[in-house]
């Protein structure tokens, strides 16, 4: 009877350790999406975590480093970037394998052992890992080489001393190396993947934990913001910052590495690094606004009556800021081409419409602006149903008006597309400036300089999706 049981026991354990194998082997099947279903798909999905050098929002625009390198190289393969903040850094490689994202931008350091998970980009920055450490309470009144010896020197100094970072980090791996090089214990205490290094920096300064490690270009522009801290002792130099993408996207790689090659030679990219690493007067200005969305968690002078007025409609109080960003940048004095004004940026005529005119309060037009959307929802409503489809036409209504929309849904109908679909709507917009479209027989309007309208649709879309994903994150934040 024992023999049998043993039998059967062996075979069970062949079946498990297999199916387990196998799921195991499913579950991390890396998804294949390379360049060129990117350019067809017409959208890069990046995945940048929320700080304020990667990605924020300040006065209603996106910022970032990362986000603009991306979003100028997003233009250049003439695609989308679609921006999905990072919630978790334990996890980035797993989501960016399964096609979550396409690209990881989150000031990661090559490693080898990130080389046998994900391909890296050519670096885009080379720092160094330093420690971050608290000055003395009296630090100010201190001369320059009593402040020196206060502080952790060299290496050895870090033996027996605890020092905080997250296990999944290039940091945790070198302290590691380190300890075993200086002959004595670094107590290394680890935090979860949604702490981020910046709050780590934070925590030192605010006496929560006595160390962690930063890179030295984060360190530089968090002492901006906390003088208290020092992070001139290296722990490990060339660290090698780049973009990363899935281990399978040899074209996407190769695509960026020519790009990127060529952009780090031009004035543009020496520019664009020296905002957010070598500016401490343009970041001091941007952390102390109350519009710096990432710490207020305000976009405009007017959220609250944007909040107040937009239930009125069926739209997201977001929705509706990022309209009145791209008609006015929240300047209720702003004149615009043929009389347009206000936040709303009413034509006079239409203004007239809904009560408003160049003299109106910024309360009255964003009044104005919810019984004008309001408006055309009503008359998109029963031919578009979809709600989110129908915000798109809404909006191309709103900047070039109803008729050249309407023109460009008889052209779909025409040519066997959706009418009711934007994508196939808007193919039509974009290219009613030219005579084959304008000039045909269903078309009542004309010429329409489409482009503007198309690109008008999906910037408000685009800085709609970056309001929720930044708004989220200061509401989490505060709890």
């Amino acid at each position: 009877m024992k023999k049998y049981c043993s039998i059967i026991l062996f075979i069970f354990s062949i079946i498990l350790a297999t199916s387990c194998n196998w799921f195991n082997g499913s579950s991390n099947k890396i998804i294949h999406k390379d360049l060129d279903s990117i350019i067809t798909d017409g959208k890069l999905k990046a995945l940048i975590n929320y700080s304020s050098t990667s990605y924020f929002i300040y006065k209603g625009a996106p910022m970032g480093f990362e986000y603009e390198l991306l979003k100028k190289y997003a233009d250049h393969i003439k695609v989308e970037l679609e921006v999905i903040p990072i919630k978790n850094m334990d996890s980035i490689f797993f989501s960016l394998n399964k096609g979550v994202g396409d690209v990881v931008a989150a000031n990661l350091t090559i490693t080898p052992e990130r080389l046998k998970d994900v391909q890296f980009t050519h670096p885009i920055i080379i720092t160094k890992e330093v420690l971050i450490q608290r000055k003395p309470d009296d630090w100010r009144k201190l001369k320059k080489a009593q402040l020196q010896k206060s502080l952790l020197q060299s290496p050895k100094d870090l033996i027996n001393k605890s020092i905080t970072v997250r296990e999944g980090s290039s940091f945790y791996t070198h302290l590691k190396d380190l300890s075993d090089q200086i002959g004595g214990p670094i107590n290394i205490n680890t935090v979860p993947g949604e702490t981020t290094m910046e709050l780590l920096i934070a925590q030192v300064s605010d006496k929560e934990i006595d160390y962690t490690v930063a890179d030295k270009n984060i360190a530089v522009v968090n002492q901006w913001q906390y003088p208290n801290i020092d992070a001139n002792l290296v722990i490990r130099s060339d660290q090698r910052i780049a973009m990363a993408t899935r281990i399978n996207s040899d074209s996407l790689t190769t695509s960026m590495n020519k790009w990127l090659l060529e952009y780090q030679k031009t004035k543009n990219f020496k520019m664009l690094y020296n905002k957010y690493f070598n500016n401490q007067a343009a970041f001091n200005k941007r952390v102390s606004n109350r519009y710096y969305t990432l710490i207020s968690g305000n976009i405009s002078p007017y959220d609250e009556l944007i909040k107040k007025h937009a239930p009125k409609t069926t739209w997201d109080w977001e929705l509706f800021a990022a309209l009145i960003y791209q008609e006015s940048h929240f300047n209720n004095d702003a004149i615009g081409w043929g009389g347009a004004f206000g936040l709303m940026q009413f034509m006079p005529e239409t203004g007239a419409k809904f009560g408003v005119d160049s003299s109106s309060s910024a309360e009255a037009n964003i009044i104005a602006g919810t019984k004008y959307i309001n408006n055309l929802n009503k008359i998109w409503e029963t031919n578009v149903t979809d709600s989110l489809e129908r915000i798109k036409f809404i909006l191309a209504s709103y900047n070039v008006g109803l008729g050249h929309v309407l023109d460009a849904q008889k052209l779909a109908v025409k040519y066997g597309k959706n009418p009711t679909l934007w994508e196939d709507v808007g193919y039509y917009l974009l290219h009613k400036s030219e005579p084959k479209y304008y000039n045909d027989d269903v078309v009542e309007f004309g010429y329409c300089k489409g482009f503007i309208v198309y690109d008008y649709v999906n910037e408000i879309i685009e800085r709609y999706t970056h309001y929720k994903n930044m708004i989220i994150e200061s509401e989490l934040a505060k709890q």
